[in-house]
């Protein structure tokens, strides 16, 4: 039973490093990746919808400086176009009746700088849903240590458990954080 209550906390600890790799692929690097627009919501007239972005057209990176955005029904271009100007991205969409193009420009000094205090603050966020974890688990093991479900020794041999799984997913935060600020800086 511990082994089952260990393994569903690996698990939840690897779900917080999965979304902040998710979260991270929508920060802007420099360079031109068709995940920046991955939580673009667009509203839609003719389908009287909001959707995203990923379900109306296919987003390619034809070089390290640009964007296109290919819709599949063509009368969604100028709904796209707003959508990306309204996510507030930094980006100018230029269409040519058939596609968005994106330029993705260079990032200044200052802009890098507001992008790392982002990273930071998603790597935290990921930090925090791993501690609450820790908390989690650490009390379901106290738990059961009081209805005397397992022995004192055997919640020591716990809470160090549980303790080291968090300090190893900790650990992975950083380093993911700190490739990304990289990424940001040398761009």
């Amino acid at each position: 039973m511990e082994k089952e209550y260990l393994d569903a906390m690996g698990d939840e600890m690897g779900q917080a490093l999965t979304a902040l790799k998710r979260e991270l692929t929508t920060v802007r690097t420099g360079r031109a990746s068709p995940q920046l627009l991955d939580n673009v919501q667009v509203e839609v007239a003719a389908y009287g919808a909001v959707m995203p972005l990923n379900q109306l057209a296919s987003v390619s990176a034809p070089d390290a400086r640009m964007l296109v955005v290919t819709p599949w029904d063509k009368t969604t271009l100028g709904d796209i176009e707003r959508g990306i100007t309204v996510a507030g991205l930094g980006l100018n969409p230029s269409s040519d009746g058939q596609v968005v193009r994106l330029p993705i420009p260079p990032l200044t000094g200052e802009r890098r700088k507001d992008l790392t205090k982002v990273v930071k603050k998603y790597g935290e966020e990921a930090r925090i849903r791993v501690r609450s974890v820790r908390k989690e688990y650490n009390d379901l093991f106290k738990g059961m240590e009081s209805e005397k479900e397992v022995s004192k020794d055997d919640l020591d041999r716990l809470l160090k458990t549980v303790q080291e799984a968090t300090d190893s997913s900790v650990k992975k935060v950083a380093d993911i954080v700190s490739q990304k600020e990289s990424e940001i800086l040398e761009g």
